[in-house]
């Protein structure tokens, strides 16, 4: 069995159809499961109070803004290469659930940063990288509704996306670049270093971003499977018209 299968619509739709459940409900039960236990079982931190607990919504959800792109970047490089429109779709289906994720970062991050920082927004090099990342997946999502013949907006959407991973990237490794501003480094994981959080806060944490690693593949997949039958719907309404 080839992977390539999956780029069948009708093998991907009966493949998703039967993973869908389960991936919605162990997303469901880690995410309730993983919130709970982070705001309402996790201690105050003796600097920031209760105020860190942002952490279980901030750092998912800017983990998965960033990993979104990454997904599109892959997949608009498989249709570059080989043409599988499931790809191309995938891709334009992941783009609203990674802008979502990443105004919800930055949204957390300035009710975060404000006690924490003073200030609402800083031209941190890491900040300013993650909001010109939002502004790609804007550019992403309008250059896909303003071409109408498809595959010529999946062309044009897959270069747009390998631009925009450069500050995909930036977004994740600007504090390495620049070592200077007030966004810290990583906060799951350093290298050479051990669980740079206590594990209170640590196991919840792994268990939300587990939730909203299912979340985003869930919701792509919904989304995906609704592209393939607007395309679908929009092939027959053609031959129609035709005939």
């Amino acid at each position: 069995m080839s992977i390539w299968e999956y780029a069948n619509p009708k093998k991907f739709m009966q493949t998703s159809a039967w993973v869908l459940p389960w991936v919605v409900g162990v997303a469901a039960l880690c995410l309730l499961g993983g919130l709970i236990w982070g705001f309402f079982f996790t201690p105050d931190d003796y600097k920031q109070g209760a105020t860190v607990k942002i952490i279980f919504i901030h750092v998912p959800t800017a983990m998965m803004a960033i990993n979104a792109w990454v997904m599109m970047l892959v997949a608009s490089l498989i249709w570059l290469v080989r043409r599988h429109h499931v790809s191309a779709l995938a891709a334009k289906a992941a783009a609203p659930v990674g802008l979502t994720f990443t105004v919800i970062a930055l949204i957390t991050g300035a009710l975060w940063g404000q006690p924490m920082w003073g200030t609402w927004w800083a031209w941190d090099p890491r900040l300013t990288a993650f909001l010109i990342l939002t502004l790609f997946y804007l550019g992403y999502i309008a250059l896909w509704q303003a071409i109408e013949n498809p595959d010529t907006a999946a062309d044009l959407t897959s270069v747009l996306c390998m631009v925009g991973s450069v500050f995909a990237v930036l977004s994740r490794y600007a504090v390495k670049f620049w070592n200077q501003g007030l966004h810290q480094d990583s906060t799951i994981m350093k290298v050479g270093e051990k669980d740079p959080l206590a594990p209170e806060y640590y196991v919840p944490l792994l268990v939300c971003i587990a939730g909203f690693v299912l979340l985003f593949v869930a919701m792509v997949l919904i989304r995906t499977r609704t592209e393939i039958r607007m395309r679908r719907l929009q092939a027959l309404m053609a031959r129609e018209r035709l005939a």
